[in-house]
């Protein structure tokens, strides 16, 4: 069995990792390879049957799966909108997002739909306020885009960043910025925390085919998610084994602050949010009901 994540240098998938290094899937009677495959090419995958997971923002199957047609998602792997935005230090307080007027915004390509909506419902318009949100220039293609981006704003090249969790958490680290938006937190618009989050998705002719495959694995991931709450020193010790040095220890200060948010339940709440963030910008034609776009006949197993 293959599950895709398209960045494996983040906290946002990480309960899938710990799942596959603590033995866990196996524990579940699963051989679960973990595949490194870029957005939105992993979604591409998921559809022609290459793999039987993606680890996504729960959005994004929206972008190949019409109106949520032949996909489903079965948990999520972090509550809330993955993408925090940096701006450079002194520039702005915690909350002030009209801090990014004229301002020159590091976001990548998929991030950027959630960011501009981000700002249109904040009031902000991108052109009129001249907001310039663009990739940060890196050498390194294989860089993680939250790490270049915290780069770029530590060498003056950029003011502010939309970027994962980690990557923020870098760019502090350098004395880059300090957080003025955590969406989580709840800062920004009523409702961005929800416009979207972390999920694991499958295919409708999956969950036909392999029902109890598919529990197999969600037990795995509500178990990770577990651990990381319980225990984060014991994930940390995953994540340096896998990450580079001061990213792996980063990540254990976002474990122990962020536990709370690896849970697994998809609320009634969180798509609703989506969905209106979707229809605003063109995912969907309309709102489509929660169980369009929930497995909910595994519910049950998110509360074990």
């Amino acid at each position: 069995m293959r599950i895709a994540i398209p960045d494996f240098v983040s906290s946002t998938f990480f309960p899938l990792i710990v799942a596959k290094e603590l033995g866990i899937f196996e524990q579940e009677g699963q051989d679960v390879e973990l595949v490194s495959i870029p957005a939105p090419a992993h979604m591409e995958s998921l559809r022609d049957g290459a793999i039987e997971f993606a680890a996504a923002t729960a959005h994004s199957p929206m972008m190949i799966f019409p109106d949520s047609r032949g996909v489903k998602l079965v948990a999520t792997l972090s509550q809330g909108t993955p993408w925090m935005l940096v701006m450079k230090a002194g520039l702005a307080k915690r909350g002030q997002i009209e801090a990014v007027k004229g301002r020159r915004i590091a976001a990548d390509w998929g991030p950027q739909l959630v960011f501009k909506y981000l700002l249109r419902e904040a009031g902000i318009d991108i052109e009129r306020d001249r907001v310039d949100i663009a990739l940060p220039p890196t050498a390194n293609p294989d860089l993680s885009f939250g790490v270049a981006a915290a780069r770029a704003l530590a060498e003056g090249r950029v003011a502010g960043m939309w970027a994962n969790v980690l990557g923020c958490e870098v760019a502090v680290h350098l004395e880059a910025g300090s957080v003025v938006v955590d969406t989580r937190r709840g800062d920004g618009p009523p409702g961005a925390g929800n416009y979207s989050f972390a999920a694991l998705a499958t295919t409708e002719s999956y969950i036909e085919a392999e029902p109890e495959r598919i529990k197999a694995v969600i037990r795995a991931v509500v178990r990770a998610q577990s651990v990381i709450r319980q225990d984060p020193l014991r994930a940390k010790e995953i994540a340096r084994k896998l990450f580079p040095a001061v990213e792996a220890e980063l990540m254990g200060q976002i474990l122990m602050r962020d536990a709370e948010f690896y849970r697994p339940a998809i609320s009634m709440e969180a798509i609703k949010e989506m969905n209106r963030f979707d229809t605003a910008v063109g995912l969907l034609s309309s709102p489509v009901p929660y169980d369009q776009i929930v497995a909910t006949q595994f519910r049950s197993l998110w509360s074990k």
